[in-house]
């Protein structure tokens, strides 16, 4: 049996679900979630404010889906109640990040023009000086996502270390040309 799928999750005061069939509805001081459930697994809210996740049965589909089911719920739970943050590091001679509002930031990554970067619903972005960033938002999957686009506007280079990267993220070095 899924370890994970088993858990109930904790439900906090001041959150409700809403169970409607397939769909779960997740309302907390921060924002509202919703997900569908995938047709053979069924979430209960039991007493106490506990919700379970169930499986009717052992096949592989089932089991695939039980413990991935249980998080993305508890994940919406979380993203509710306490939000998620990524952060983000720049590195590299004039490189820097300009705030321009909460939801839209400037970068200048060395390349010829400034890049503008808008942040899509939900997810706002808070600097702290010029070469560190951070992107916060209620869904974590978003607040992921949008953290690895602006990643990719200039990935990490192997030689210097040169670019934007994850917080406390450890870049593989390689050595340079060998001097005669």
């Amino acid at each position: 049996m899924s370890r994970i799928g088993r858990l109930p999750i904790p439900v906090p005061s001041g959150v409700d679900v809403a169970i409607d069939e397939a769909t779960v509805t997740v309302k907390g001081p921060k924002g509202t979630l919703s997900h569908t459930v995938a047709s053979p697994i069924v979430v209960e809210k039991g007493e106490d404010g506990v919700l379970s996740v169930n499986r009717p049965d052992d096949e592989r589909n089932s089991r695939s889906l039980h413990g991935l089911t249980r998080t993305l719920i508890n994940n919406m739970v979380v993203g509710v109640t306490e939000g998620y943050e990524k952060k983000l590091e720049i590195v590299g001679v004039g490189y820097r990040v300009l705030p321009k509002g909460p939801t839209q930031l400037e970068f200048q990554l060395g390349y010829s023009h400034p890049i503008v970067f808008d942040a899509p619903e939900g997810i706002t972005f808070t600097t702290e000086g010029p070469t560190k960033l951070g992107v916060v938002g209620i869904d974590k999957q978003l607040v992921g996502e949008v953290a690895a686009k602006i990643r990719k506007l200039r990935k990490p280079e192997p030689y210097k270390g040169k670019g934007v990267r994850y917080s406390g993220e450890h870049i593989r070095r390689k050595v340079g040309k060998a001097g005669k």
